[in-house]
Parts: C-alpha cells; sequence; structure tokens
C-alpha cells in the first residue's frame, strides 16, 4: 500500500478495509466472497463513474473462459447488494444502468495511507473505587474519573482515543478481569485508580495496565492536604495524563489544558452538580441545577457550571415536558455565560449548539457549534452525537450516519447513543439498521425509555404494529409520564384503524393540560395519525406558537410525508425557518 492510497472506504454504516480485505458494518465484519468483494472495490475505486459489464468480467476473471459471464456479473453483483442491504429498484449504493453496466452513487469519503501515522491506541479509564464506602463520597470519585478522562482525551485525538464515562461505569465494582474489561471495550490500556478518605485527608492511587498481558506500566500513590482537593484533582489528573502519554506515546506532545476554577468550593459543589445530572431523572437534575447555579455565584465566569446549567434548561423541553418558553431565555442567558467565560471549551460549544437546535432554530450556528466542538475535543462523544443528530434533520444521512458511529465508537456501552443512532436510521430510511440499533439501545439499558420510544416509531412506519405498542408501552411505563410516549401511542393507534382508543389519548392529553403544559405538537401527531389534517394542522400552529421544541421533527420525520405539499404546512416550516429543507 502506497502513501496516499486509499487504505479504507467509508460509506453509509459501512466501510471497505482494503489493508484488511473486509468489509464492516458498525465495526462487525460483513461476510462477502472473493468475487464479489472485489467487484465492490472496483467499484468503490471508480465511485460515480459507470463500470462496464466488460470491465468487470474483465476484473473479475481475466481470460477464464469456463464462465458463464453474465451470470457470474449478476450473481456477484446481487451478492453484494444483500451484503450492502441495497434495493435494486430503490438503490443507496449501487445503481444499473441498463444494457451498459453499474454505477456506485452513494457518497464515499476514501481514507489514504499515512506512513507516518501509527495505529490509533485506545484506553479506557475505570471508575475510580471510594475504597472507604461512605457514599457521600461517591461524587469525588466520580469527578476524578470524569477529569482524568478529559485530561487523557487532550493529550493526541489522532493517536489516542479515550473510552467515554457511560462506557466505563459498567464496570464500576465488576467481577471481570481486566483482561476481560480490555476485549470487550477493544483497548490497549486500561486506567484504574482508588480514593480512600479519612477524616480531612484523601489518598488516590492509580496504575496503568496493558491489557495484552495484564503487565503495569506505570502506578503512583497521592495524597492531599486538607481542603486542597481542588488542586489534587487538577495536578493528578495532569500527571497521570503525563504518564500515559510517557507510557503510551512518548514521542507525542501532550496537551492536557481544561478550564477549570480556582475556586474549590465552586468546584466541589460543580462535581456534586455532574454527580447528580447524569442521573437523568426530573428530581436529580433539580439537584443538579441547585448546584452549578451555587458555583456560579461562588465564580461568575466558570464556564462548566454555566454550561451545565444550560443543558439543563435546554433539554427539559425535549425530555422532560418543560414549557419552552419559560427555559428559553434562562438556557440562552447560561449559554452566553458559558461560551463567554470559556469561548474554547467544548462543553461549551455543545452547549451553544443544543440551545440553537432545539430552542434558537438557528441550525447554520448549531452545525457550526457542534463541529467546533469536534475540533476543541475530538474524543467527546457528545460532540459527535449532536453533529449526527442537527446533519439528520438536515437531511445529510450519510454524514450523520458516520458522526453517529464515532460517537458509538467513543462510548460504546452509552444507550442514548444507540437510541439516537435509531434516529437518524429512521430519518435515512434505513429501517433495517434502525431497527438494529434500537435493540442494541435496548440491550445495553434495558431501563432506558428513549431506546423503546426510538424503536416503537420504526416498528410502526414497517407495519410491526404488536412490536411498535408492546415498545411504547414499556417507554410509558419508564419514561415518567412523558408525553411523547402518549402521542405516539395514540399515533399508532390511529394509523391501526383504532380511532377511538387514539382519541381516548387525546383526551388523556386535554387532562394532563390541566395541571401542567403539554406540547401541542402531542396532539397534533394523533391528529395525523387519524388523517384529521385540518385539525392537526391547527394544532401545529398551536405549537409554533408555544415554541414547542418537537417542531425541528417536521422536515425530516416520515410521519408528516403526506403534509409535505399542504400550502398550511410548507408556510409553518417556512415560519420555523428550519434551515436546509
Amino acid at each position: 500500500m502506497t502513501k496516499g492510497s486509499p487504505t479504507r472506504f467509508l460509506f453509509g454504516d459501512c466501510e471497505l478495509d482494503v489493508e484488511a480485505y473486509e468489509l464492516r458494518r458498525e465495526s462487525q465484519p460483513i461476510r462477502l466472497e472473493r468475487r464479489p468483494m472485489d467487484l465492490l472495490l472496483l467499484l468503490l475505486q471508480r465511485r460515480g463513474q459507470l463500470v462496464s459489464r466488460t470491465d468487470i468480467a474483465s476484473h473479475l476473471w481475466g481470460s477464464d473462459v469456463f464462465i458463464d459471464v453474465d451470470l457470474g456479473v449478476n450473481t456477484a453483483v446481487r451478492k453484494v447488494r444483500n451484503a450492502l442491504r441495497d434495493d435494486p429498484d430503490t438503490p443507496r449504493y449501487i445503481e444499473t444502468v441498463s444494457g451498459k453496466g453499474y454505477r456506485f452513487i452513494a457518497p464515499v469519503q476514501a481514507v489514504a495511507a499515512r506512513a507516518e501515522s501509527p495505529q490509533r491506541t485506545t484506553l479506557a479509564v475505570l471508575p475510580f473505587e471510594n475504597l472507604g464506602g461512605d457514599p457521600a463520597h461517591d461524587y469525588l470519585a466520580d469527578g476524578l474519573t470524569e477529569e482524568v478522562i478529559a485530561a487523557t482525551g487532550h493529550i493526541d485525538p489522532d493517536q489516542l482515543a479515550v473510552i467515554g464515562r457511560t462506557s466505563v461505569n459498567r464496570y464500576r465494582k465488576t467481577a471481570k478481569s481486566l483482561a476481560e474489561i480490555g476485549a470487550e471495550l477493544q483497548a490497549e490500556y486500561l486506567l484504574e485508580g482508588s480514593l480512600r478518605v479519612e477524616g480531612d485527608r484523601f489518598r488516590i492511587t492509580s496504575r496503568l495496565i496493558a491489557t495484552h498481558n495484564q503487565s503495569q506500566a506505570w502506578s503512583a500513590t497521592y495524597d492531599s492536604q486538607p481542603g486542597s482537593v481542588l488542586t489534587l484533582q487538577r495536578e493528578l489528573s495532569v500527571a497521570i495524563a503525563e504518564q500515559v502519554r510517557l507510557k503510551v506515546l512518548p514521542d507525542r506532545q501532550s496537551a492536557t489544558a481544561r478550564a477549570q476554577t480556582q475556586n474549590a468550593e465552586a468546584y466541589d459543589l460543580y462535581l456534586r452538580g455532574r454527580h447528580q445530572w447524569y442521573q437523568l431523572t426530573p428530581a436529580t437534575t433539580r439537584r443538579a441545577l441547585e448546584y452549578f447555579r451555587k458555583a456560579t455565584e461562588l465564580d461568575a465566569d466558570y464556564a462548566l457550571s454555566w454550561s451545565g446549567i444550560a443543558d439543563a434548561y435546554s433539554s427539559s423541553p425535549i425530555n422532560g415536558d418543560q414549557q419552552p418558553t419559560r427555559v428559553w431565555n434562562v438556557a440562552r442567558e447560561a449559554v452566553t455565560q458559558a461560551v463567554r467565560s470559556a469561548p474554547n471549551l467544548a462543553e461549551s460549544q455543545i452547549s451553544l449548539g443544543f440551545l440553537n437546535l432545539f430552542l434558537d432554530w438557528n441550525w447554520p450556528l448549531a452545525e457550526a457549534a457542534f463541529r467546533r466542538a469536534i475540533e476543541l475535543d475530538r474524543n467527546l462523544a457528545i460532540g459527535h452525537r449532536m453533529l449526527g443528530v442537527q446533519l439528520s434533520h438536515l437531511g445529510r444521512h450519510e454524514e450523520a450516519m458516520r458522526s453517529m458511529r464515532r460517537a458509538r465508537e467513543l462510548d460504546p456501552f452509552y444507550a442514548m447513543h444507540h437510541a439516537l443512532s435509531t434516529l437518524v436510521a429512521y430519518h435515512a430510511g434505513d429501517y433495517t439498521s434502525a431497527i438494529e440499533f434500537g435493540r442494541q439501545a435496548i440491550v445495553t439499558d434495558p431501563e432506558f425509555w428513549i431506546g423503546y420510544f426510538q424503536i416503537a416509531q420504526v416498528y410502526e412506519h414497517v407495519g410491526k404494529t404488536d412490536l411498535a405498542l408492546e415498545a411504547i408501552s414499556n417507554a410509558a411505563k419508564l419514561g415518567g409520564g412523558n408525553s411523547k410516549t402518549l402521542a405516539l401511542r395514540g399515533h399508532i393507534l390511529a394509523k391501526n384503524g383504532r380511532a377511538d382508543e387514539a382519541r381516548e389519548q387525546i383526551a388523556t392529553l386535554e387532562t394532563m393540560a390541566r395541571d401542567r403544559y403539554v406540547p401541542p405538537y402531542a396532539t397534533a401527531l394523533i391528529l395525523a395519525g387519524l388523517d384529521d389534517r385540518e385539525a392537526a394542522l391547527d394544532w401545529l400552529d398551536r405549537a409554533f406558537d408555544a415554541r414547542d421544541v418537537h417542531l425541528v421533527f417536521l422536515p425530516i420525520d416520515p410521519k408528516w410525508d403526506p403534509y409535505r405539499k399542504a400550502p398550511r404546512f410548507t408556510a409553518l416550516l417556512d415560519r420555523c425557518n428550519f434551515h436546509g429543507k
């Protein structure tokens, strides 16, 4: 393989590794025989060009005259299409040019070989263990884990990939061996540590393990003085990152800077807030906001805490039925503070992107913010995930699928990545992949309601009504009364001729609305299922007046395809100013 020649071709959710001579989907090998593989490689090398049947036959069989060329070409093309899940009548990848040959039509990213680039190394920072056993100190161990992940993630993103915190959290107090953990995470190195609190003193131990033979590459013990938790964690995270660099990437320079407060009490409050926020329940989110706000009262330029406030408010309408007009200004204020305090912090840019995606509806700015976040921290999985969601809303499906794949690589056991991959594949019309992602989300976290919700709408679209109703029932049980589950259930019932039951869901929403905000989009979705178009459009107008965040799904969700040519519907999209549609 010469320098500059492609070593991998990326397209859709697949990649062809030329050197390994392997086709993969979502990092999983796809079996393909030699001649179909050679055909796929030929089409990729000449992507966008017509490849004649004669050229294909010559490439695959040369001067072999003992084969039926037409049958052989047809068979090879069929096997490639089956491997790619490509429909010859509505092709995504391989187009038939009648009587002439074939053309590879999907966008392709060709990754060139670079002789100077060694293979990428993967590191997993396991959850630091709270040896004292006092739950009151769990947030300190969690905060240390997060800081070390952040510090090591900045060493050299091109050469060192660091697994996300959600995926490593599943190994808290695990009985699995280091070898098993390394194999599951596909990590060459594991960093494990512990925290012991004795009175007002802290002792932290850490060691770096090579997974191929479980040998110890480095270890150290650190002690703190009373009141020096902030200093200890900052210095320790940088020291550990430097040792990782020296042992794993000795010839690379380290860049481990991370914006953090100088106020020890504010830092402690931030750690407590993050500990609550990661539990993702309405009650813990409220407590997280209290901690974040107290932190910003002590340090008005604390960007990470402002980002935490912004994320909690910006996500509340989409995940928790908060009224958008009540949280919009406070979310914008928090984002403004975060970006002003630390414009080069990836978390600040993600908060800016989230606000512009769901509340401001300024999608070009949202995309720019997510891309900037990735530039600042390429190992931060949420940046890739949110860019994928944004690109999906813009109808740029191939790019969206690649971004989601990167998020899953960085944090493979986070159910949210798989659940939103379901959504992105659903928007792209790839329902087979959407169902696979949905199942993976549920397997990863059987109590994650969003996984059930996302797969339910895919099941409904492909006609698997019983599975759709079962999934949405599970989502409703786990979703804490979120209106989205009622709305989708009503839509599914309506689409399947159970109009009376669907209208019962509308009545339930009306009852709920007496006591709290209910997104108007929820009623509109059920009415759309009932094919009551004028009423559905009336409720969509109400949703616009309420600044309902769910309107962001209108440009791309196939449930609204029957409305695409309706003047009222297109006028609504214009008023929303959704770019790219």
